[in-house]
């Protein structure tokens, strides 16, 4: 038996909007299918039950749901909140840990019957297991400044045209991807910055020819248009976007409207 996605599918096609936000104030009251989603996970992994994930990209589908489904059970867990930064950590040192400390590395999830944190999932596990890079465009953190959220899960059998979906969309958006030539400058979304190795890194394994940088990495990925808008853009210098921290909450009257 292949493990499936299905619960997940059927709770991000009701519950997030085409802008990648999520109603989580109607999520909160409907979501059996989402809380049988995350006893399955809880229950099984690609580690536990290997015999249920055909090929790395089944393995890689899941850990990447279960990131994003574990984030949205997170903020129903913690709300009200407008931003998993405001989530604190507990004890009387807790005003020495950073804003975020609690959301990402204190607040645990179980997956294949093993407990774990967010920072854990995303970084002992996808990035280190996986040289995809493009998952920094599928792994969202609750956040205005993540990648849009899609409201379909990810799959196995379709994930590399999924991820590509996704990067595209990504790097399409000016508020992650901006080339200024009049300031000489090319913004990028502060991911660029965090990861910055994982992009790099990959350049140099994949396309040793090319230049091993985040521009290079962008130019390499973005298509055509993108390419075009760097070109002449060589000496401009590279700044980051300050991210956004507010919840990718969907205003509640906006998804009334969807429907």
């Amino acid at each position: 038996m292949t493990f499936h996605h299905d619960d997940f599918d059927s709770f991000l096609r009701r519950h997030v909007d085409d802008e990648g936000r999520v109603d989580y104030v109607r999520a909160a009251d409907d979501r059996a299918d989402l809380d049988r989603y995350l006893a399955t996970l809880a229950a099984r992994s690609p580690d536990s039950h290997p015999e249920q994930f055909p090929d790395e990209d089944h393995v890689l589908a899941y850990w990447i749901n279960a990131y994003n489904a574990s984030a949205i059970s997170l903020v129903l867990r913690e709300a009200p909140i407008g931003s998993v930064r405001d989530v604190r950590p507990l004890g009387p040192l807790s005003f020495l840990l950073p804003k975020g400390a609690g959301f990402f590395f204190l607040r645990r999830v179980v997956l294949g019957g093993v407990s774990t944190t967010l920072y854990g999932l995303e970084n002992v596990v996808v990035r280190k297991r996986f040289d995809e890079p493009r998952i920094h465009f599928a792994l969202n953190c609750a956040s205005a400044g993540c990648p849009r959220l899609p409201a379909f899960a990810f799959r196995g059998e379709t994930l590399d045209a999924q991820l590509t979906r996704e990067t595209d969309r990504f790097l399409a958006e000016a508020r992650n991807v901006r080339v200024d030539r009049e300031a000489r400058t090319i913004w990028l979304s502060s991911i660029f910055d965090w990861f910055r190795k994982d992009f790099e890194g990959w350049m140099e394994r994949h396309h040793p020819d090319a230049e091993a940088s985040l521009v290079g990495y962008v130019r390499k990925v973005g298509g055509e248009p993108l390419s075009a808008a760097l070109d002449g853009c060589e000496d401009c210098r590279v700044r980051f976007v300050e991210y956004d921290w507010a919840l990718n909450a969907a205003p509640a009257d906006a998804m009334a409207s969807a429907r």
